[in-house]
């Protein structure tokens, strides 16, 4: 009789999921392969972290208030070991006081940490500035967006900071789609696959590293 050992035995592939807004789904883009959580995976997997992305409930126009709705019940069902989460822009449009903004936010991360097998394998990302994008100003009803989407990006990093997690601040990177008509794509507002591959080039070798931790 052969007797295997569990040491020997080889890991589960990481179950990872996608939460978020237009700027998870990478709206702007043509396939898959153009969407940053792909690269990541595919980036991840190169570097010997064996991941699969099982789920992006992530939609376009989605607020805190959707995500919970309509992401956490899918976050739920899926169980990851590893979560991204991009969300805020759509609250900031609405006007969503930063108050509501910061509770909701706080609610998704309570929600996520406590169904994660470790709580730090939630990544944040910050809010990218779409107001530097031809478009932009088109949302910004009077208001000044590069300041009411800084001031939400604090909050994101202010909790990042209190929970010991990981933040990728893609905000100073966006800023280029104002002088970079290749940064933006064809709507004039959202990130164009090559804005997106940025993002992803900047937060793949830290969340390697927090993958990689023992």
């Amino acid at each position: 009789m052969t007797i295997f050992s569990l040491s020997n035995a080889q890991p589960r592939p990481l179950r990872y999921v996608a939460l978020g807004d237009s700027y998870t789904i990478c709206t702007g883009t043509g396939t898959a392969q153009e969407h940053w959580p792909d690269i990541l995976v595919k980036h991840l997997a190169a570097a010997g972290i064996a991941i699969n992305l099982e789920a992006i409930p992530a939609r376009n126009g989605y607020s805190t208030q959707n995500l919970i709705d309509e992401e956490l019940p899918v976050f739920d069902e899926t169980k990851p070991d590893f979560v991204t989460l991009l969300i805020g822009v759509n609250d900031w449009v609405r006007g969503v006081d930063s108050t509501d903004f910061h509770k909701n936010l706080v609610f998704i991360l309570d929600h996520v940490q406590s169904g994660l097998p470790v709580k730090n394998h939630l990544v944040l990302f910050t809010i990218p500035d779409f107001g530097v994008t031809p478009q932009g100003a088109l949302y910004s009803r009077g208001r000044n967006i590069s300041e009411g989407i800084s001031a939400f990006n604090a909050i994101i990093q202010q909790e990042a900071v209190r929970r010991g997690l990981l933040c990728i601040d893609v905000f100073p990177l966006s800023k280029a789609m104002g002088t970079d008509a290749s940064l933006v794509a064809a709507d004039g507002l959202h990130p164009s696959a090559r804005e997106y591959a940025f993002w992803e080039e900047k937060a793949f070798p830290e969340i390697k590293k927090l993958l990689q931790k023992k």
